[in-house]
């Protein structure tokens, strides 16, 4: 019951802190009513030349999730790359190669199905 006992500190404490980080980003802005190029909508310095609000195509943001997604679980395989070569070193007792390796090419086949998917759908066309 004593591992418990951190939890309301940690919550509390988190709390705190990104409280006091809106506190401290209110308190340190810059605000005043009469400065009209405070609301302007600012684009790398440059001021913006008819609407500001355009639609973008939703498979670009697709596109840039399957790429996060692949990109994370990419780097996933080095733990299990680590973990197998440790194993073939024998520095874990208790797994055997064929475990890890029946892992890894799960692990693969999950990934090239997902790809496949993704691939079969027309996600990662670029148009």
């Amino acid at each position: 019951m004593e591992n418990y006992t951190i939890i309301p500190f940690m919550t509390v404490l988190g709390i705190l802190f990104v409280a006091g980080g809106m506190i401290g980003s209110w308190i340190l802005s810059y605000s005043s009513p009469d400065n009209e190029h405070k609301n302007l909508v600012y684009e790398c310095g440059e001021l913006t030349i008819g609407q500001t609000h355009v639609r973008f195509k939703v498979g670009y943001y697709i596109f840039a999730l399957i790429f996060m997604i692949f990109d994370v679980e990419t780097l996933f395989l080095f733990p299990c790359v680590r973990i197998y070569n440790d194993v073939a070193n024998g520095l874990i007792a208790g797994l055997s190669i064929s475990t890890v390796m029946v892992e890894l090419v799960v692990f693969f086949v999950i990934l090239a199905f997902g790809l496949l998917y993704a691939w079969r759908k027309g996600v990662l066309k670029w148009s």
